[in-house]
């Protein structure tokens, strides 16, 4: 096991061996992995197992069960260290991967896609932490801001090698799955093998924790990841459904994704340090309200391919602003709490997103348009709730509540 370096005295080795370095080179390895499968996923499943809206459905429910359970996280860091959690549980995501085609059938894509998830959502859970502990509260808007660009760029690599090889060279779902999955694999080992363990100076409170003054937070979490799911799992297959787009042109529309979240992800990062948490956060959730208001728009009034796609990207962007609600917790918590929180707060964020999907997958055969206006009241709760978040955030001053009401202390 690679010996154990207390985090103030990383400034010390190698550039590329500091946390920082470790956080980038993590942050690039996931997207490849994950993003490939989510861009061949639409395609994949429609053609190798005829897949409807209720087999999405369903497909995105079991892979968000792991997330349900993330809080598992917290037990799991007694006997291992998150770091470690976090790298294997990385190679997990590229493993399953690599091998999803091997599965062409409704069962099998269920198990494969189980497999993957626990895989993301362990590495989710740890990354998030560790980016909380290693990175100081100053700077963390901005680096985080730089993190989500570095996986933007890491995925448009191979988005475009997807989008120039596709036809050129009749590629397989097989072949494209492999090299993506076994090359976040591989980083994976890399990284295992390469890095000293490093040890932040709080440490991390090893079982559950719920204060009631991190509330607001949770509320938040929570209705972040229903709506999430509902972008995450319609958007994309209304694409492919309604617009029959192919797997080249899915690609081509993430790859207009991935360059505005390069050039635009460090900017939301200043944004969020210029202006706040609450600023950025209301302007995020008054913007995803109009683009679900206008996706309901496509099936009601029948809006045509152009406008998706641009509401496509606009919506993926408006997620970028997300970085704020972990700044948001940064400044509010206890040290010692960042690791099981950031446990808790996953499974609160994928409790919607157990049954939503397959629930919605149904409503999606009837009416496809009230999915999305539905997805637009829930930014809409959100809205008022991130209205409640204080100019600056800080223990003991978690909402704007906390003027007439004292914060509890648990």
């Amino acid at each position: 096991m690679n010996r154990i370096i207390p985090l103030d005295q990383a400034r010390h080795l190698p550039f590329w061996r500091r946390p920082v370095t470790l956080l980038f080179l993590m942050a690039a390895a996931m997207p490849v992995a994950f993003a490939t499968w989510t861009a061949l996923l639409n395609n994949f499943v429609i053609e190798a197992a005829d897949f409807d809206g209720a087999d999405i459905g369903w497909l995105h429910t079991v892979r968000e069960i792991p997330g349900f359970l993330a809080v598992g996280v917290i037990a799991i860091i007694i006997f291992m260290r998150e770091q470690v959690l976090g790298l294997v549980s990385l190679f997990l995501l590229g493993g399953a991967t690599a091998l999803t085609a091997q599965f062409p059938t409704l069962g099998g894509i269920l198990t494969i896609t189980m497999l993957s998830s626990i895989g993301f959502h362990y590495y989710e859970t740890v990354n998030q932490s560790l980016q909380l502990q290693w990175i100081d509260k100053a700077r963390a808007p901005k680096v985080l801001g730089w993190l989500v660009a570095a996986g933007s760029a890491a995925t448009l690599v191979a988005y475009v090698l997807i989008v120039m090889t596709w036809e050129a060279f009749d590629l397989s779902y097989n072949t494209v799955y492999l090299l993506a999955g076994g090359t976040t694999a591989a980083v994976a080992v890399f990284c295992l093998l390469a890095y000293p363990q490093f040890e932040a100076p709080n440490p991390q409170v090893k079982r559950m924790v719920l204060r009631r003054r991190y509330w607001l937070y949770y509320a938040l979490q929570f209705m972040a990841g229903a709506r999430r799911q509902i972008f995450v799992v319609f958007a994309g297959f209304m694409m492919v459904e309604r617009f029959g787009f192919e797997v080249h042109e899915v690609t081509a529309l993430y790859l207009v994704n991935l360059v505005a979240n390069m050039v635009l992800a460090p900017l939301m990062g200043r944004a969020v340090y210029s202006y706040g948490e609450k600023v950025t956060l209301v302007f995020e959730y008054a913007g995803l309200m109009a683009v679900f208001l206008a996706y309901g728009g496509i099936y009601y009034f029948g809006w045509g391919v152009v406008l998706a796609a641009t509401l496509y990207v606009v919506d993926h962007l408006l997620f970028a602003l997300a970085l704020a609600l972990k700044t948001y917790f940064q400044k509010i918590a206890d040290p010692g709490d960042i690791a099981p929180t950031a446990a808790v707060a996953f499974t609160i964020n994928h409790i919607a997103a157990v049954f939503l999907p397959a629930l919605l997958g149904y409503l999606w055969l009837v009416s496809p348009g009230a999915v999305f206006v539905l997805a637009a009241g829930m930014a809409g709760v959100s809205l008022m709730l991130a209205l409640l978040i204080p100019r600056h955030p800080a223990p003991g001053h978690e909402t704007v509540l906390t003027r007439v009401m004292p914060a509890p202390a648990e």
